[in-house]
Parts: structure tokens; sequence; C-alpha cells
């Protein structure tokens, strides 16, 4: 049976990674972004294989975010798995340093448009009592680290969320799981530095990070156990991260 894959933060990363592999393997996709021009390239480059929807609006925007589901066509008004994979980092100040402009943006992707995502799909699937929700968090989420205040917050967060979901989902049989990396080489670094392009590279210099499609091969794993399987929560780093701050490079 041919199941239909939602999947926001679509157009780089670990959801573009996402994205491909799962048309690889037959699903049908919703692709959500900010960037017009970046989900057209995809939409033609994986919709040889599958179909594609794509959807161009802002998540931290509750309204935009209930007009593109509510705009659904008939072929895609069943989401079968829902990837909550959106998500953003805004500087690396301590406290008394920090922006409000950046915690702003931070709680308003990471927490709030996941919740709205969530909210704007989770009916249809109480009423067809199946359904399959990945929260895509971060190591952030399990460990504090000096200047990550509130972006560390933002993913303790999405951690509790996704307890709480499972808790509430569990009496319709929605399956509830989340994914939290550690240190993956994507355009997470640049955006967190603003474009300081020398700053984010060097946060990936001298040993081997994940790649997005490390993470995406994990959660492809988690969609395709068995439905009396359900992967709760995951941490993957990769083998030369210990901890948010223990990382051992040059080895």
């Amino acid at each position: 049976m041919e199941k239909t894959a939602l999947i926001t933060g679509a157009t780089s990363g670990i959801g573009k990674a996402t994205a491909q592999l799962f048309a690889m393997k037959g699903f049908n996709l919703i692709l959500c972004g900010r960037r017009q021009e970046r989900l057209e390239k995809l939409k033609n480059e994986l919709g040889r294989d599958v179909a594609i929807h794509i959807l161009n609006f802002d998540i931290r925007n509750r309204e935009d975010v209930f007009l593109a589901i509510e705009s659904l066509p008939k072929d895609f008004s069943q989401i079968d798995i829902l990837i909550n994979n959106a998500g953003n980092a805004h500087g690396l100040d301590p406290i008394d340093k920090g922006n409000p402009d950046d915690w702003e943006a931070m709680l308003d992707i990471n927490v709030k448009g996941l919740l709205y995502m969530s909210k704007a799909i989770i009916p249809k699937m109480v009423e067809r009592k199946s359904g399959h929700i990945i929260n895509i968090g971060s190591t952030a989420g399990k460990e504090v680290y000096p200047n990550g205040n509130v972006y560390c917050a933002s993913k303790h967060a999405v951690d509790a969320i996704n307890q709480g979901m499972r808790m509430d989902l569990n009496a319709y049989g929605i399956r509830v799981g989340a994914v939290n990396p550690g240190l993956v080489e994507t355009e997470f670094s640049g955006v967190r530095f603003k474009g300081d392009a020398e700053k984010a590279s060097k946060v990936y210099q001298g040993y081997q990070p994940l790649k997005p499609e490390d993470i995406a091969e994990v959660i492809l794993f988690m969609v395709t156990r068995p439905y009396h399987v359900n992967i709760a929560d995951l941490i993957v780093m990769p083998t030369a991260q210990a901890s948010s701050t223990i990382v051992n490079k040059n080895s």
C-alpha cells in the first residue's frame, strides 16, 4: 500500500535527504519549505518516481500552516507519516548577551511551528486511528551546553512534546518517536553564525560528522518497522562525539 509522508524543512539538510530516500523507496511526498525555487527543483528531481506535492509557507505563521494543509488536493489529503523536521539555531551567545530576536526565531520555529503542523495534521490521524509522527530533536534536547541556552531550551521542549504526544495519542494507535542527532554537517551552522562561513566551517573540522543521509536512513528504519514496533526516542551521534562538549578532533 502506498503511503504519503509530509516533511517540513524539506529544502535542505536532513529534510532534503529524507525526501530523496523516501522517494527511492516509493513514498508519495508532501514537501514543505520557505524556498519555492528549491521546492520546485526537488519536485522535478523526485517526481519521476513518486507523486510529489509542494507547499511553500513559513511554519512560524499559524494561519499559513492551517491554510496550507487545508489546501491539499484529495490525492494528498491522507498523511500517513508526519516528519517534523523544520528547525533552526540563531546565535551562540551567553544568556546576558543573547539577542531576543534570535530567541523568538528559535522558539517560533522549533517549538511553535512543530506544534502548529502537528495540530493541523493529527486530528485526521485520530479519526483514522492510524499514523506515524517523527519529531526531529537534537542532543541539545538531552543536555545543555555553554552558550546554548535558548536553543537547548527549544529542543528540550521538543523532547517533552514528543513524550507528551506519545502519551496523548496512545489510545488511537498512532506511533510517535523522535530522532535526536548530534553533529550533522548541514546549513545549520551557517544559519547559526549568520552567514559567517569561516566560523561555520570550523564546527565540522578535524573529525567525521554525520551526514544528512545518515539521519534519513534512521528515519526510514523507524517508519518501516512492523506496526507493533514504535521506536520512541533515538540519539544519533558521530563516533567522534561523546557529548555536546566532547568531540575527538584530529584523532
